[in-house]
């Protein structure tokens, strides 16, 4: 569960923050009523940059071979006019 605070909550309470997010909990922190920053557990980005590269590794395995030829290093650097 993700509990929105304010900046100034933050700044005031962030051992109490750290803690809540070590026990796994989440926080919008806000500036004048508007989201700024999220805190969130470490892992939890772990976990989901993993899932995102796992997803793209699987669409990537997915796709069809192209064969695209040849070509010489001279042509991959031409500039064209």
């Amino acid at each position: 569960m993700e509990k929105t605070i304010s900046a100034a909550e933050a700044n005031r309470g962030f051992s109490e923050i750290l803690r809540g997010v070590r026990d796994g909990h989440s926080y919008v922190v806000t500036n004048h009523g508007r989201p700024v920053a999220r805190i969130v557990p470490a892992e939890s980005d772990d976990a989901a940059r993993d899932a995102k590269k796992e997803a793209l590794l699987e669409r990537l395995r997915n796709q069809p071979l192209m064969n695209a030829g040849r070509w010489t290093r001279e042509e991959l650097y031409e500039d064209e006019p």
